[in-house]
């Protein structure tokens, strides 16, 4: 934990006055290890300063935002540039017009684009549209799974009603029958599946998509009339250049869209096909800052970078690097350590930890060397990391393991958090 005179808990202790809690979000008190910093100073390229001026190599990406690097210099221009013009006016610029068709032109299932600020935005408004496609009101969404966190969809249940979580059934993702259960249950008031690009549930290991899962998914939605929604806001452009599930043939009506599509300005979409056009023009969404034009200039500097570079091979590659490293060390170590997930998003877990005590000893052992790694979310690998880096990490894991070793015998459970029967990120 942070010393008593520390910036970090200084800062701690005056939010403790004037924040209920302290912090809230994922950065919530007592989500990580003491030892995590809560406040940060800067960034840049792949590394992290807290508040106390200690650097890292940060695998958590600001949570996927950053994709070609903090403060990134061409992306960050187009930011100012446009700043310097206008930003927050009384309506949009052009470059909204713009950025709407160089993502359609990108995303093959996508014919229009409306712009939003944060992923919850985004997937909230494609609730909205799918029930003014239909005139239905009953949506599937797969048990563990997020998106978002207004009260239809937030993993705590604090302040919720029924009356906000009606009409949804859940089923288990990559169960084709479980979710063909979930469509009759529904009936003919069908309005959406809501689908992740793979499963990214906390704390259990990840799964790519079952094409089965998917296929059955379109096919349902195709015979109902329903609108698939595949929800890209997490995993969006670091598994493809087009909406994930591509890949595996099988193209969504609605895609929603955010974190990294302005590199970490405040940017999120929802991308339709023309089926669903006209409920998309009828419904009332807005905001006072949606429009910004800074952000959408460095949404385009984005999108152009991620046409024009080898980004996504590039940490394809230094992703599968990584967990070929650190499978070698934590079984010269003895432990049985998970390694679930796109290597882009990758997420750790340790064999027989329940409580995460190992998870918790271990990236507190990490940080310790000068890498940010997350014990129980899915991490982000981006363009700004080097074999160096990866290296560097593959060290630190080397170390962190040894110590673990050290400990593992006496090492005193973690208290429950609060998100582990919530099925958050």
């Amino acid at each position: 934990m942070a010393g008593a005179n520390s910036r970090d808990r200084q800062l701690r202790e005056r939010a403790a006055a004037v924040i209920p809690g302290g912090m809230y979000g994922h950065q919530s008190v007592g989500l990580l290890p003491d030892d995590y910093p809560q406040f940060f100073e800067r960034g840049e390229g792949a590394h992290i300063w807290d508040a106390d001026g200690r650097r890292y190599l940060d695998f958590m990406c600001a949570y996927g935002p950053n994709l070609f690097g903090y403060a990134h210099p061409e992306i960050d221009a187009a930011f100012v540039r446009q700043l310097g013009q206008g930003d927050t006016l009384t309506g949009p610029t052009g470059l909204m017009v713009e950025l709407a068709e160089a993502l359609t032109a990108l995303v093959s299932h996508a014919d229009w684009a409306i712009f939003c600020k944060n992923g919850t935005d985004a997937t909230t408004m494609a609730l909205t549209t799918a029930r003014a496609h239909t005139k239905r009101r009953t949506v599937i969404r797969a048990n563990g799974a997020y998106h978002g966190a207004l009260p239809w969809c937030t993993p705590r249940p604090a302040g919720v009603i029924p009356s906000d979580r009606a009409h949804q059934i859940f089923c288990d993702y990559n169960d084709p029958a479980s979710l063909e259960a979930a469509a009759a249950q529904a009936g003919d008031d069908l309005a959406a599946i809501f689908a992740a690009p793979f499963r990214h549930d906390a704390f259990v290991d990840q799964a790519e998509p079952d094409p089965a899962y998917a296929r059955k998914a379109r096919d349902l939605c195709d015979r109902t009339g329903a609108l698939l929604v595949v929800d890209e806001v997490r995993a969006g452009f670091r598994l493809s250049r087009d909406c994930s599930w591509s890949r595996i043939g099988v193209q969504p009506d609605l895609s929603t869209w955010g974190k990294c599509v302005a590199n970490g300005h405040p940017l999120s979409v929802m991308l339709g096909s023309d089926k669903a056009r006209a409920a998309a023009a009828s419904i009332y969404v807005t905001g006072s800052f949606w429009f910004q034009a800074a952000t959408m200039a460095a949404a385009l500097e984005t999108l152009r970078l991620i046409r024009e570079t080898d980004y996504l091979e590039r940490i394809t590659a230094l992703g599968e690097t990584l967990r070929a490293g650190l499978a070698e060390r934590a079984a010269a170590a003895g432990f049985g350590f998970r390694q679930t997930g796109p290597s882009t998003l990758p997420l750790f877990l340790f064999d027989d930890d329940p409580d995460l005590r190992k998870g918790f000893c271990w990236s507190s052992e990490m940080l310790a060397r000068g890498v940010y790694v997350h014990p129980w979310h899915n991490m982000f690998l981006c363009a700004a990391m080097t074999e160096t880096d990866i290296a560097q990490t593959l060290d630190a894991a080397e170390g962190a393991f040894a110590a673990l070793k050290r400990q593992a015998p006496g090492l005193a459970p973690v208290e429950k958090l609060a998100f582990l029967s919530a099925g958050a990120r």
